[in-house]
């Protein structure tokens, strides 16, 4: 006889995992859905296969809540292997270029501040971007040729916490949509020498960090119960962000799509972005105008 078909649950939280090196983020996400038999998942930040850290992982409601979690401040801390550039920009692609210069401690310092701020960066042509419907990475493999314009991005603070004269380790503060390889890469080519990431961890993304984090091997050794008591709640994902709390006939109006006017004292005229609560629980993300808190998404 077959194994009876498991139930898919309708259970809602995050699950900050620590993405293990050589698995993808989708295969994570795969992972976690099974151990939970949850109904729906997702994640918010793709990792490089190579890379290990902070994945947070979204089941059910908190699916709704990924775009805010995804559009947070990230920090990585990351190697640089000198003397060599690869297709990939990391120990995965072939070597395609060498150089003997080996920076010192004082010239690669000088040159961190030109990677800090609102900056270009030429994102990998082995990336997720599309380029006309096609990820950048299958055009790659396929031998077509990428090209992909600058982009701008913000990098709030970049520090040497290593050096060696084959390799280095860094740490960057950073927005949405900065590629570490790239940074990697380029700090090389500013040193007068080539340069390829040879190691990544991601340590905090949004509101989640290492502290939070938990393995698959962590996971597994659990029962369902005991893995269930450990998913952080639907608003965690809201911690960065002003909460509005709402009242019994409000929290009606807007679980209907509809908006409402904020009373009391020290109500909100104005805020671009924003989630609603009732009695602990997420309403709606949206944002408050004119005193009154419009809804953007909302919540089961």
């Amino acid at each position: 006889m077959s194994a009876p078909k498991r139930v898919k649950r309708a259970i809602s939280g995050w699950v900050v995992l620590n993405k293990p090196y050589d698995m993808t983020s989708t295969q994570a996400v795969g992972k976690v859905r099974w151990l939970f038999s949850a109904a729906k998942a997702g994640h918010a930040g793709t990792l490089d296969p190579l890379a290990t850290g902070i994945l947070p992982i979204a089941l059910g409601e908190a699916t709704k809540a990924v775009p805010q979690v995804q559009d947070g401040t990230k920090v990585y801390r990351f190697a640089i292997a000198w003397g060599s550039a690869t297709t990939t920009d990391d120990t995965e692609g072939a070597v395609i270029a060498t150089s003997d210069v080996r920076p010192d401690r004082a010239a690669l310092e000088a040159v961190l501040p030109a990677f800090t701020g609102t900056i270009l960066q030429r994102p990998p042509i082995f990336s997720a971007l599309k380029i006309d419907g096609e990820r950048a990475y299958d055009l790659a493999r396929a031998g077509e040729v990428v090209e992909l314009a600058p982009r701008e991005i913000d990098v709030d603070a970049i520090t040497l916490l290593e050096h060696g004269s084959e390799s280095s380790v860094l740490e960057v503060t950073c927005g949405k949509g900065t590629y570490v390889r790239s940074l990697a890469r380029d700090i090389g080519e500013a040193l007068g020498t080539r340069g390829h990431v040879s190691l990544l961890h991601r340590s905090a993304v949004g509101p989640f960090n290492d502290a939070d984090a938990l393995t698959i091997d962590q996971l597994e050794a659990l029962t369902l119960e005991e893995r269930d008591r450990l998913l952080k709640p639907v608003w965690s994902g809201f911690v960065d962000l002003p909460e509005v709390r709402l009242d019994a006939l409000q929290a009606t109006a807007v679980r209907h799509g509809n908006s409402v006017l904020l009373t009391g004292a020290g109500a909100p005229v104005t805020l671009d972005e924003c989630w609603a609560s009732f009695k602990g629980e997420v309403l709606a993300t949206g944002w408050v105008e004119f005193g009154q808190f419009q809804p953007r998404r909302v919540f089961n």
